[in-house]
């Protein structure tokens, strides 16, 4: 029998993460119903490996295995091997990991499983080494046991029957839609309320890591955004001090650690020690989305203008290397590069890495005391290796040492004899000195598809510095928005593409493309004024409607209708839905989260209802572990609460309002700006193909022609005020 692929297939595919494997001895196929009818044809496994362009373990399984001509011999003779970027396929990714979640306990890149032709899953792991290490099989052994068991009737049919129950359970798992709870009209009495936010919180402080900062006492920590967002919510709500301590405490333990670029701004992806100090070195465009929102909420709440500096220079990372020219945003920089010059020595020198001049981790990040020497005189050169922590033998690999906030300026001022105000501008000039030497070094390589998804959060973080920074931030996402528009959405169609690619377009988009891109337009239009923004977000949030929820099921999935979608694979044996939050923000919960607030902008009642059932439907899930689904908690906290709505009837929001929305803690809040007159609102409407005036706008027209702000809490509004300050009086005096 001839070998089931004869080729890699992988050179025709655009993605950088296929292409990163495209001369692999592997006989790569892309992920398809081509792939599993080969299968079924020769009678073989097929084995599915699931990656990203930056990630490590990914890099390291293909130098270790992939890259072998003997385990090369062995997956093209008896197996199909398929090839998946988890971020083109976000959910072939999530219904795999769901299974390897299920069977194993975990997950993480690079996924493998090996599957039945009809692609179930039989067995599951992540990365797996060349030879057995650490109870762990190696990875050519393990695929040659595999061989021989499927050549096994009575084994193969065990393996069968076991792919079977796994698949079912994902099933189970992913598509699970209860029963919502009996209608009670008006304030649904099966819908979960708003007091889920403070169980999540209370959650979160138990789980916090009082020490160090972060959730959990073990080896690595995450950021997790979302906690921090339930917390701080949860203490303006309540003043209980815990959840304060608990918010600051992690933002304070992240900004000081390694998993910040001390130097250049920015996360890495996540620390491998309980004290933040050594990260996972690549760089995700959604972690330098979601965390600048997090900070930013905690400069608002608290004051603290160390968290607006880490979200500006978050922003400013995004805005400096992952930004087209034109506006939208590259996804990741990888992990690895080549080491400076500096560090090519010989064995046993400082730095030296024996000659080995292959991509290293951490190879642009991480520094050594004689490369600063090199760069900075005294007593800057001293300073910054105290301040950063850099010294002999290093914090990390091969001597180096990853950048932290070691010493305070007090305590820099107090060592080197110097004032603390002269101690900062010496430290601003040793880093800016430091970051132009750094950037001559190799740099990592850029994964640079634009995914909808992923730029609709970073949209939204930019939008909210635009209220809270300045306007320009604001710019960034109307450039951003409009990229997107111009190059994932098809207009006369309405159809949304996943990702572009140096002008390559695929798709279709998946739910959490339509819920956060429709989120980010809907913020752009809060900060800029912009109509245009927000018929953008009507639009998307009307297609999450019609293509993604089922009435029936009460839900809405990840993925299209299949009956529906004829260009969508039908080849997953389970239809997601997005639970929890994970790296990024549940989709079902923002896209809940994002119908509601958006219904004040439409006549009908639809958008409210989709997302109050949603809620509803999945109300026993949330109740029963808030802090899991932070986002969906978020979306029955809006649709039980109405959220805040600031209306501002004016040809352009004044500068000085803005600058006192941006600097008031009001989370979820929606401005909502409309043009001073009602002529002037006749003209938008009809931009945005709207009858009739909708809700938020009807009846809120200029006083005297001066600009007018409509605070509303609950459906419930204030009077009209050209006071701003006097209708945020309004909403302070009906909380108490």
């Amino acid at each position: 029998m001839s070998q089931p692929t004869e080729r890699n297939r992988l050179d025709g595919e655009a993605s950088p993460y296929l292409q990163q494997h495209a001369d692999n001895p592997v006989n790569w196929q892309p992920w398809g119903e081509e792939a599993f009818e080969r299968a079924r044809e020769h009678d073989v496994p097929v084995f599915v490996s699931i990656g990203y362009s930056s990630c490590h373990w990914c890099h390291v399984m293909a130098e270790e295995s992939f890259e072998d001509e003997s385990v090369a011999a062995v997956l093209n003779e008896e197996f199909v091997p398929v090839k998946v970027d988890r971020e083109e396929r976000p959910d072939v990714d999530s219904t795999f990991m769901t299974v390897s979640q299920l069977v194993t306990g975990g997950g993480g890149w690079p996924l493998s499983a090996w599957c039945t032709p009809e692609g179930e899953p039989f067995y599951v792991g992540t990365y797996f080494p060349p030879e057995p290490r650490r109870n762990q099989p190696g990875f050519r052994d393990l695929c040659e046991r595999i061989t021989d068991s499927w050549a096994d009737p009575e084994q193969r049919e065990e393996m069968k029957r076991r792919a079977d129950q796994w698949a079912t359970s994902a099933r189970d798992e992913l598509e699970s839609v209860p029963e919502p709870a009996v209608s009670g009209g008006d304030g649904d009495a099966g819908a979960p309320g708003a007091d889920l936010l403070n169980e999540a919180a209370a959650a979160a402080v138990r789980g916090y890591d009082d020490e160090y900062g972060g959730f959990g006492s073990g080896g690595a920590k995450f950021p997790m955004p979302g906690r921090i967002d339930v917390l701080l919510r949860a203490y303006a709500q309540t003043g209980r001090d815990a959840a304060l301590t608990a918010a600051t405490g992690t933002l304070d333990g992240m900004a000081r650690g390694g998993m910040y670029d001390q130097i250049g701004g920015g996360f890495h992806r996540y620390a491998v020690d309980r004290q933040w100090t050594v990260p996972h070195f690549e760089k995700m465009l959604y972690d330098n989305a979601e965390l600048p929102l997090a900070y930013l909420d905690g400069y608002r709440l608290t004051g603290d203008a160390s968290y607006a500096r880490v979200a500006s220079e978050t922003l400013g990372f995004l805005d400096r290397e992952l930004r087209h020219e034109d506006g939208g945003f590259f996804s990741t920089l990888d992990a690895r590069s080549r080491p400076p010059e500096s560090r090519r020595g010989d064995a046993g020198t400082e730095g030296g890495d024996g000659g080995d001049h292959d991509d290293v981790e951490g190879a642009f990040y991480v520094w050594t005391p004689g490369e600063v020497d090199a760069v900075l005189d005294e007593p800057a050169a001293a300073l910054a290796k105290d301040r950063y922590g850099i010294e002999s033998g290093g914090n990390f690999e091969r001597g180096t040492t990853v950048p932290t906030l070691a010493m305070s300026v007090s305590a820099l001022a107090d060592e080197h004899d110097l004032s603390p105000e002269g101690v900062r501008e010496a430290l601003t000039a040793a880093r800016v000195a430091l970051f132009e030497a750094r950037d001559s070094r190799p740099r990592p390589a850029r994964d640079e598809k634009v995914l909808a998804a992923w730029n609709g959060r970073a949209i939204s973080a930019f939008a909210a510095a635009g209220q809270v920074l300045g306007e320009p931030y604001a710019e960034i996402a109307s450039e951003a928005l409009a990229f997107c528009r111009d190059r994932l959405y098809d207009e006369e169609t309405g159809d949304l593409a996943r990702r572009w690619l140096d002008g390559d377009v695929r798709g279709p988009g998946y739910l959490d493309d339509h819920a956060f891109l429709a989120r980010g337009a809907l913020d752009t239009y809060s900060a800029t004024g912009d109509p245009e923004a927000l018929g953008f977000a009507l639009d998307l949030a009307a297609t999450v409607v019609d293509d993604f929820y089922d009435a029936d099921d009460g839900t809405i999935y990840f993925t299209r209708d299949p009956d529906a979608a004829a260009d969508d694979d039908d080849t997953l044996f389970a239809r997601p839905q997005e639970f929890t939050d994970r790296s990024t923000p549940s989709s079902l919960g923002v896209a809940a989260e994002t119908l509601a607030a958006l219904d004040g902008f439409r006549t009908d009642r639809e958008f409210a209802d989709v997302a109050e059932r949603v809620v509803t439907t999945h109300a026993d899930r949330i109740r029963a572990s808030p802090l899991e689904h932070v986002s969906l908690v978020r979306a029955a906290d809006r649709v039980a609460s109405g959220g805040v709505e600031v209306t501002v009837a004016a040809d352009a929001v004044p500068d000085a309002w803005r600058e006192a929305l941006g600097e008031r803690y009001l989370p979820g809040a929606l401005v909502a700006p409309r043009p001073p007159t009602e002529d002037g609102l006749a003209a938008w409407l009809d931009r945005l193909g709207m009858d009739d005036a909708p809700p938020i706008w009807a009846a809120r027209d200029a006083v005297d022609g001066e600009p007018t702000a409509y605070v509303c809490e609950g459906r419930t509004c204030s009077p009209p005020e050209t006071d701003l300050d006097a209708a945020l009086e309004w909403l302070a005096e009906r909380r108490e």
